[in-house]
C-alpha cells in the first residue's frame, strides 16, 4: 500500500514537471503570456556596449559586400542610405540598437543572455519612447493604427508569420526599407523588408495606438 501511495506521488510529480517543461516550449514571440505588469521587459542593464559588434550586424541582401569605416552613427546611415545628419536626430534609437546588437535570440528571454522579438521590441519602446507595449507580437499587431507600406515612418512596427496565418513576428521600421528585429539565427540585426525572404512573410504594420 505504501509503494502505491509513493508511485502515486510520484506520477503525479513527473505530470507537473511534464506540463511545466510543456508550457516553456511552446512560448514564443507570438504566444500568449502573462505578463509582469510591474516589469514587464526585465530590468535594463546599465553595463554598455557589451555586444562585440564594431559595425552593425545586417543580413540584407544589399548590405553583403558593404564596408564600413566611420562612427557609430555614421555607420548605421550608410547601411540606411541615409544622411549621417539624419540619423543623429534619433541618436538615441541607434545607440540603443547598436547596444543590443547581435544579442542571441531565447524564447521567453528578456535579458543580454537572450531576447525574444516581442520582448526586444517592448523593451525599445519602453526605453526610447516611453510607451508600454502588450507582451506578445500578436497582441502588439492587434493595438496599431494599420498603415501601408509606402506610409512607414521611422518607430513603425511589421510584423510577419512565419509559421502560419497568425502574426509570430514583429520588429520595427528603421528606414528606406530597413527594420530591426530579433532572428531566431543571428539574434538582433537590421534586415530589409523587400528582401524576398522577409517580404513573403510580411503580414501587417502600423504605429502603436496611444
Amino acid at each position: 500500500m505504501a509503494n502505491n501511495i509513493t508511485q502515486l506521488r510520484f506520477y503525479r510529480a513527473y505530470h507537473v514537471i511534464f506540463m511545466l517543461c510543456g508550457a516553456l516550449l511552446i512560448s514564443s514571440c507570438g504566444a500568449r503570456k502573462k505578463a509582469n505588469t510591474n516589469n514587464r521587459y526585465g530590468k535594463l542593464e546599465s553595463s554598455r556596449h557589451r555586444n562585440t559588434a564594431k559595425t552593425p550586424v545586417s543580413d540584407a541582401s544589399k548590405a553583403r559586400s558593404m564596408t564600413y569605416s566611420g562612427n557609430k552613427l555614421d555607420n548605421y546611415a550608410q547601411l540606411l542610405g541615409v544622411n549621417s545628419r539624419e540619423i543623429s536626430k534619433s541618436s538615441d534609437l541607434y545607440l540603443f540598437i547598436d547596444d543590443w546588437m547581435g544579442t542571441p535570440h531565447r524564447t521567453g528571454g528578456l535579458d543580454r543572455n537572450g531576447m525574444d522579438c516581442s520582448a526586444f521590441v517592448g523593451l525599445l519602446y519602453r526605453e526610447i519612447y516611453r510607451q508600454n507595449l502588450p507582451r506578445t507580437s500578436r497582441d502588439m499587431a492587434e493595438n496599431v493604427k494599420r498603415k501601408y507600406e509606402n506610409q512607414l515612418r521611422e518607430g513603425d512596427l511589421v510584423f510577419f508569420s512565419f509559421g502560419g496565418r497568425n502574426i509570430d513576428h514583429v520588429g520595427i521600421y528603421l528606414r528606406n526599407g530597413k527594420f530591426v528585429h530579433v532572428s531566431t539565427r543571428k539574434g538582433v540585426i537590421i534586415s530589409d523588408l523587400r528582401d524576398t525572404w522577409y517580404y513573403r512573410y510580411f503580414k501587417r504594420a502600423g504605429s502603436p495606438k496611444t
